[in-house]
Parts: structure tokens; C-alpha cells; sequence
């Protein structure tokens, strides 16, 4: 594919800083980056998840899981929060398979999923303490 030249709308030319001010395609890049797009699906349950870590009530569940293996009680007492609003949020979360469950007896225990999800929460928290 060669490059091809657009023709701009008026936006182009308010100067804004994020726009290009150029009028050429680069439609080899183009379309690398098309093929390299994943597919819808996977891009709505990346969303999902980056939505769900958005609340930081969530965080602050996922942060103590990533210690240990925590039951609802254990959680609603590092949190300073009912076993009601734990048990909520911890559905969110088990449903976009950030966490896990396991039931010994009457007793059921949260962990995180996978390392995906350590690594990312790591990582946004990594990110934040920056200035």
C-alpha cells in the first residue's frame, strides 16, 4: 500500500495539539495496526476488567487478596466493611473472573485468579505512586 493523501475537516485546522497536521496516510502502519487489533470480544472483557479495577473499593480487595487467601469475615474486617458490601463486590469480581472461589465446609475463601491479575493490579499501583 502506498501512501495517500486525506482531506482534512475543519477541525484539522483549529491547530489542536493531539491532531495531526499533516495530510498524509501512512497506510502501511494503518494497516499493521488494523491486523494487529484483537478481537471484539477480548477487547470488551479487557474493558471489563480495566472497569472493574476502576473502583477503589475493589482495588483495596484485590490489594488484600493478593497477600492471602481471605474469606468474606476476614475481608469485611481488614476493610472496615459489612460482609454484606464484600460479598457484593467480590460477585463483580468472580463474575469477570478476577477472583476465585473456594468453599472448605461453611467456610468460603477468595483468592485472585491468576498472576494476570497481580501483575496488572501491581503494576497500576506501581504506575500511581510515581509523580
Amino acid at each position: 500500500m502506498k501512501d495517500t493523501e486525506l482531506t482534512k475537516g475543519p477541525a484539522a485546522t483549529q491547530g489542536a495539539m493531539d491532531e495531526c497536521e499533516c495530510t498524509v496516510l501512512h497506510a502501511e502502519a494503518v494497516e499493521r495496526a488494523r491486523l494487529a487489533l484483537p478481537p471484539l470480544p477480548t477487547v470488551e472483557q479487557t474493558a471489563a476488567i480495566f472497569q472493574a479495577l476502576g473502583d477503589p473499593t475493589r482495588v483495596r480487595i484485590l490489594h488484600a487478596l493478593g497477600t492471602e487467601e481471605l474469606c468474606v469475615c476476614d475481608l469485611a474486617v481488614v476493610l472496615d466493611m459489612t460482609q454484606s458490601a464484600v460479598s457484593h463486590q467480590l460477585r463483580t469480581l468472580r463474575n469477570l473472573r478476577i477472583v476465585k472461589r473456594r468453599k472448605v465446609g461453611r467456610v468460603v475463601y477468595y483468592s485472585l485468579d491468576d498472576l494476570h491479575i497481580r501483575t496488572l493490579l501491581e503494576t497500576g499501583l506501581h504506575h500511581a505512586s510515581h509523580e
